[in-house]
């Protein structure tokens, strides 16, 4: 674990500061201190700024709209960002950027590179991902989305279900199944599909806060073309699994960030209340503390193993399954802080529904009932923490799989076929 970063980073890191600087209000207390309507006119404004600025995918070759850099850079990015309380850009990008595109960089055809990753940087294509099914969530190899080839197209029908930003997309990247008669994870396809066209319904799916974050999206005759296959047909669970690396690992580095300020948030709290005379509330809070920084370390070690040239591999389960549980830990402690005040929730709730709040965020009752609730699905989105498990366990650990009794063709696994 190496705890210094080269000097590229320091230079760099001054150049984001500056810019930081040039485009913030002196005032600037963080996204997360703006009303909701404001701060999503805000956001797409700044999504517009890092665009052209050439800041929303500064790894990417140049050809393809980045700068060329290293991941070093792009975590001294995240790291400024997240300090100084602003997005790295819009919600979808966390799909297109973060998740499809540097997959793409990685295995798509130089056609699929020109086309899509140029309109991804734009804004023009708005990504969501279409993974899991109402049978097939944290067994994900189950899922039964078919797609039939017809021609030149495949033509899609099926169900996907809790696919965040949805509602915001005009393209989603599908897992389909494409060889019924082959062993469950190897007749998966991974399509790219334009939401724009008949056969396609999304859903929103009310949360138990409130908000409609997700949504179930259903496939009626949906047409693909053979083209927009990523990666090779029937070949589309290591496409999967590549692209679930890249959205575990990467954020491992910064998240402490975040959990940081917002378990300073919770300790003012306390303090606003006079529970920290409270032994038992300061027990607590120290190990929140301690938790928060043993993810700051784990974040370390990702950073390593980025400044070695490796890609987050499925070590990378470990930091989700330690913020996901750490989270409902420390929010529970935050509804205890604020005692009967959590049974009537005042001021504003959370802008987001996944991780902490955003920076800056009123330090009231509402915002921190909002964050306990959705702190519960973060054991299960982005997989659950009994798959977490089992990959840790597994595929780093080395310990024996998990015994299964459907590991046969899909088609004959109970209630398919």
């Amino acid at each position: 674990m190496d705890f210094d970063y080269p000097a590229q980073a320091t230079d760099y890191r001054t150049k984001v500061r500056a810019f930081l600087d040039a485009n913030l209000p002196k005032d600037w207390k963080g996204i997360g201190a703006l009303n909701h309507a404001d701060a999503a006119e805000w956001t797409e404004q700044w999504r517009k700024k890092l665009s052209a600025e050439g800041l929303l995918a500064i790894t990417w070759p140049k050809e393809y709209g980045g700068q060329g850099l290293s991941h070093v850079e792009a975590l001294v990015l995240a790291e400024e960002f997240a300090r100084a309380g602003v997005p790295e850009g819009a919600p979808n990008d966390a799909f297109g950027i973060g998740m499809l595109g540097n997959t793409m960089i990685a295995i798509g055809t130089e056609e699929q590179k020109r086309h899509f990753l140029p309109r991804v940087l734009s804004g023009e294509d708005r990504w969501c991902q279409g993974y899991s099914e109402p049978a097939a969530g944290s067994d994900l190899g189950n899922l039964g989305c078919r797609a039939v080839l017809d021609g030149d197209e495949w033509v899609i029908n099926g169900q996907k279900i809790w696919t965040s930003a949805g509602h915001l997309a005009n393209y989603i990247f599908v897992l389909a199944r494409t060889a019924p008669d082959e062993v469950k994870h190897r007749g998966i396809t991974f399509m790219l599909v334009d939401m724009r066209q008949p056969g396609i319904e999304v859903r929103p799916i009310k949360m138990m806060s409130g908000d409609s974050e997700f949504n179930e999206v259903f496939f009626t005759d949906v047409r693909c073309p053979k083209e927009n296959v990523l990666g090779e047909v029937n070949g589309g669970w290591m496409v999967a699994m590549a692209l679930l690396g890249n959205e575990r690992g990467a954020g491992a580095v910064v998240s402490s960030i975040s959990f940081r300020g917002e378990l300073d948030k919770l300790t003012q709290l306390a303090k606003e209340k006079g529970m920290t005379h409270d032994p038992h509330i300061r027990q607590r809070l120290t190990k929140a503390h301690t938790k928060v920084e043993i993810m700051r370390f784990l974040g370390y070690r990702v950073l390593t193993s980025f400044m070695k040239g490796h890609q987050p591999g499925p070590d990378a389960s470990i930091g989700k399954l330690w913020w996901s549980e750490y989270h409902k830990e420390v929010t529970e402690l935050a509804v205890d802080i604020l005692g009967a005040d959590a049974l009537v929730p005042v001021g504003q709730t959370p802008h987001t529904a996944f991780t902490t709040d955003s920076p800056g965020s009123p330090n009231d009752s509402a915002n921190w009932v909002g964050v306990f609730l959705n702190a519960r699905a973060g054991t299960i989105y982005a997989g659950t923490s009994q798959v977490q498990r089992n990959i840790v366990g597994e595929q780093v650990l080395g310990l024996p799989k998990e015994p299964r009794s459907d590991a046969g063709p899909w088609k004959n696994i109970p209630g398919h076929g």
